[in-house]
This record gives structure tokens, sequence and C-alpha cells, in this order.
């Protein structure tokens, strides 16, 4: 599937149907997800591979995972109404997920290195700080390699982070729009730099 067909069907996607602020329940951008999605896919880690989405929301990322191929792909998130329209979302292009209610984190059953792939958005951090570490953690335990949508400029934090478990051996440059989500906002859109970073498993977690 070409990267253009994949940011197409990604944008039919429903979004969140009560964003929470807490959660920094954001919709991914179909652009953002097909690029990450696609720069892993041309590095032969998703068709035909067991692929983890952390904190998937609605499965913008999860979907994508199965549309390129995957051979089975697990999303995992907190709130019950993202997995919900998750399931909706998957169902409308006819592929199948196994979707888990569960916080990312040390408390989360997941067995070191069950997945051979992890894609994930994770919080910023920006409504609660070092939310984004639980996730860190969590994806080099369970997979070999990670793509993950990070806030510009912190590379230089995420290397420091996971130095000795991992190392960031990729960077694509990209922007995330958000839209006017919450009451909070005083902009009808805003767009933030991102970083799609590739943060292979070095070490023991």
């Amino acid at each position: 599937m070409r990267l253009k067909h994949l940011e197409m069907k990604l944008q039919r996607l429903r979004g969140f149907p009560a964003p929470r602020p807490v959660l920094e329940q954001y919709a991914t951008p179909a652009d953002v997800a097909a690029r990450l999605l696609y720069h892993a896919s041309i590095e032969d880690a998703i068709a035909g591979r067991q692929v983890l989405d952390l904190g998937c929301g609605t499965g913008v990322l999860a979907c994508g995972a199965a549309l390129l191929g995957a051979e089975g792909v697990v999303g995992i998130d907190v709130d019950i109404g993202a997995l919900r329209t998750a399931r909706s979302n998957a169902e409308s292009l006819g592929i199948d997920l196994a979707l888990l209610r569960g916080e990312v984190g040390a408390a989360f059953p997941l067995r070191p290195q069950t997945f051979d792939t992890v894609v994930m958005n994770p919080p910023f951090g920006a409504q609660r700080k070092h939310a984004d570490r639980p996730f860190f953690d969590c994806a080099l335990m369970a997979a070999s390699v990670v793509y993950g949508i990070f806030n510009a400029g912190s590379l230089d934090f995420i290397e420091k982070y996971v130095k000795g478990r991992g190392e960031v051996t990729g960077v694509v440059e990209g922007s995330f729009v958000i839209p006017r989500t919450f009451a909070f906002h005083r902009k009808d859109r805003v767009e933030i730099p991102v970083e799609v970073l590739k943060i292979e498993r070095t070490g023991r977690c």
C-alpha cells in the first residue's frame, strides 16, 4: 500500500468521542500516523510482525499496522470509550484488532519480548509530568524496536532516558496539527513540530 493511500484510509477514522485533557487525548493526525507506519513498513517492522500499539486511543496506528499486513495487532488503552471507537474504526476497515483495557506501566502484565514492534503516540507530559516514561519502559520491555511520535526537541532526553536499554537509530521530522479541543484552547488550531523516532532495544530491560 502506498503512503498516500494509507493516509487516505486513516483520515476516515473517527476521533475521540469525549477527549480528556488529563490523558492528552488528541487524535493522531493521519499524515503523521501514515508516515510513521510507512517508515516502519519499509524497514520490515510491520508486515508479518506482531505489533503492539501502546496507548492506542482510537486505533489509528493499530489500524494502519493491520492494513500494512501485520500478522497480529494488539492495542492497549486506559479509556474504555476510546477502545470502543478503536473497535468501530477497525470494523469500518474490515480488519481485526485485539484491544485491551489497561494503564501503560509496570502494573500492566506484559511479558518481555512478546512483540516484534511497538508503535505509539505517548503523552508528551504537558498535563502530567513524566507521563511518557512508562511508555518507554513498557515498549522496550515488550519489543526489540519501537516507533513513536514525540515532541520536537525531546531527542536528547530520550537518548539519555533509554541509555543502556535502547538506542535512537532514526529520526523523521513532521508536524502535529491540534484543532481546538478543550475549553482552555485559545486558537482554532495549533501546529506543533514533532519527531518520529525509531528506538532499537540494545540491553536488558
